[in-house]
């Protein structure tokens, strides 16, 4: 359009920094030589130099100014200076008809609007159609992951033991030696109205069994009650990944609006190249408009009543980099939010509300907030004469008793909702029909960890799944079969007792047999994962026989010895 000169001079309006920051440095890049994000306090001095650019960035607050001073009057005294205006998210803001921020979309008035959004708001105090009139293009979440550019989902949802419901005991006290008020509580209340510490370790637990079972390096954002509950989700994930934050502090970070350091890492969290922050906890800050490209987890752990924040929320997730190994993402929910998929707003038609525009008495003086508006009785209670009652850990123990995967079809429609364990035998019958091919392929598969690797990119977890069923003693095959085929299991012990009685080391020289009777031992503790790579040759008991070159010797070379690993294998699998 420049080039052609059919538009002259751009403004870019935005309410939020990081909207404005992200749409310069990525979509609009190439045009970096005519671009200016304004600032009123240097560019009202300077109002010469503005002519020489074309398109200009700004968020409402710079233009409209403290005590609505009309900082764009100021700045562009011609009304007629902007001949295109794009207003990003367009649902917020100046979607009011009595925002002030509408003040600037009606001074440039003369300009083309066009308002970009991906959840247009439609009630009887805001419309997006009302302003803008009925969208000239629309392309919905369900043709873009049918088209291939918007990844596919599905949703963990978790339950725990106080979820419906938990009473104090008689008397019982928080942190600060106030008696807690004795009635029911329950998800609704948990970090709103009472804060369980338990909980909070919980879920943060919950979060990093998924990531170790998946990809510690994937992206994730929790979205907490408040910003102070963010700051306590962080603490906690930091306590459960204590080794990840030892490698670097920033692998969990609380980036919220009124954290500065936090603020400070948005960029390296949202950037493909950086990889840390990798933990993001945030209230709001995250919730529109932030493009998050590497988003694979997406944890909701605050209620959320507005069908507009869901929908903005889920959008975090939705990017797709497969370059980069990003095909899907995961939605954990501790408070039962995805029941939203099953509203019919979550993918119907876009209709005017019936009572918009209000009548003139029920209009209202609006102060628009810099964050999207809180879902109806979702706000935080009045201030009381004491704090928040914080249940301390050994108050109330906090435990997941139930995890179910809903899979979704590309409109948000439930296909099928299943245990853990269902979806995992699912996921393997899919893959392997019969235990027969599973088998023929477990057998011909070089390193058997490659296909519980496999598995994990589905998020199945078969450590966590045999540990839920206290069969941590059992081989990954024997779980597998067990799982997806109705197997009787044998631990790693009768295998390996098996194995012993077939005699099959007496073949090996006497310095052989010792090293193949400690793989056997160390299979039997830990699983086959430890036959199958030379680092084990560097730990106690195989130290006290040499170097790993010397140790391959007694197999005649390195041949010998993976011969002697593989034949070892078969061995302990060939045992029904």
């Amino acid at each position: 359009m420049l080039k052609s000169g059919l538009k002259k001079k751009v403004l870019y309006l935005a309410d939020r920094n990081i909207l404005v920051d992200q749409s310069i440095q990525q979509d609009f890049k190439p045009l970096e030589k005519v671009t200016h994000k304004i600032d009123f306090s240097k560019d009202k001095n300077h109002l010469e130099e503005l002519g020489s650019y074309q398109v200009f960035f700004a968020f409402y607050q710079q233009l409209i100014g403290q005590n609505d001073a009309k900082n764009y009057k100021e700045l562009f005294p011609n009304p007629d200076y902007f001949d295109l205006v794009i207003v990003d998210e367009c649902h917020r803001g100046s979607a009011k008809d009595d925002s002030n921020w509408r003040n600037i979309l009606e001074y440039f008035s003369s300009a083309t609007h066009i308002g970009m959004t991906a959840t247009p708001k439609e009630t009887k105090y805001q419309s997006s159609i009302g302003y803008f009139g009925e969208p000239v293009y629309t392309y919905s979440l369900k043709n873009g992951i049918e088209d291939g550019f918007l990844a596919p989902f599905k949703v963990i949802n978790i339950t725990t033991n106080i979820g419906d419901e938990w009473r104090p005991t008689k008397g019982q006290k928080d942190i600060y030696g106030n008696e807690i008020e004795d009635r029911i509580y329950n998800n609704s209340d948990y970090d709103y109205n009472i804060v369980i510490e338990d909980r909070i370790r919980e879920v943060a637990q919950e979060i990093t069994n998924y990531l170790k079972s998946t990809d510690r390096m994937a992206k994730t954002i929790v979205f907490c009650a408040d910003e102070t509950l963010a700051e306590r989700m962080r603490m906690a994930l930091a306590n459960a990944n204590a080794d990840m934050c030892k490698k670097n502090p920033d692998y969990v970070v609380r980036i919220t609006g009124s954290d500065e350091y936090g603020k400070g890492k948005l960029d390296y969290f949202i950037s493909v190249a950086e990889k840390y922050p990798v933990i993001a906890t945030t209230s709001k800050l995250l919730s529109t408009g932030v493009d998050c490209k590497m988003t694979k987890l997406i944890v909701l752990d605050q209620q959320i009543g507005s069908m507009t924040e869901f929908k903005q929320i889920i959008g975090r997730g939705t990017r797709l980099r497969e370059k980069e190994g990003k095909t899907y993402f995961t939605v954990m929910d501790f408070r039962n939010v995805t029941r939203l998929f099953a509203d019919p707003d979550w993918d119907g038609p876009i209709e005017i509300d019936p009572d918009y525009p209000p009548k003139q008495k029920e209009q209202k003086t609006y102060v628009l907030p810099e964050e999207d508006d809180e879902p109806k009785g979702m706000k935080e209670p009045d201030p009381e004469p004491r704090p928040k009652p914080i249940v301390a850990k050994d108050g109330c123990q906090v435990m997941v008793i139930n995890k179910v995967v809903s899979v979704y079809e590309t409109n948000g429609k439930l296909l099928r909702t299943e245990s853990i364990t269902d979806y995992t035998k699912k996921s393997i019958v899919d893959t392997y029909a019969t235990i027969d091919t599973f088998t023929s392929k477990w057998q011909e598969t070089k390193k058997k960890s490659d296909i519980s690797e496999m598995l994990k990119e589905s998020g199945i977890d078969l450590a966590s799944l045999k540990h839920d069923q206290d069969m941590d003693d059992v081989d990954d095959f024997d779980f597998i079969c067990h799982i997806a085929y109705g197997k009787k299991t044998l631990t790693r012990h009768e295998r390996a007792e098996q194995v012993k009685k077939r005699d099959i080391f007496s073949k090996y020289g006497e310095q052989a047999r010792l090293v193949l009777e400690a793989l056997l031992d160390k299979y039997t503790k830990e699983g086959v994962s430890e036959l199958e790579s030379f680092t084990v040759l560097e730990n106690d008991p195989f130290r006290k026989l040499g170097s790993k070159a010397n140790i391959v010797k007694f197999f005649g070379g390195k041949q010998g010895y993976l011969d002697a690993v593989k034949e070892l294998e078969q061995n302990i699998y060939s045992i029904a």
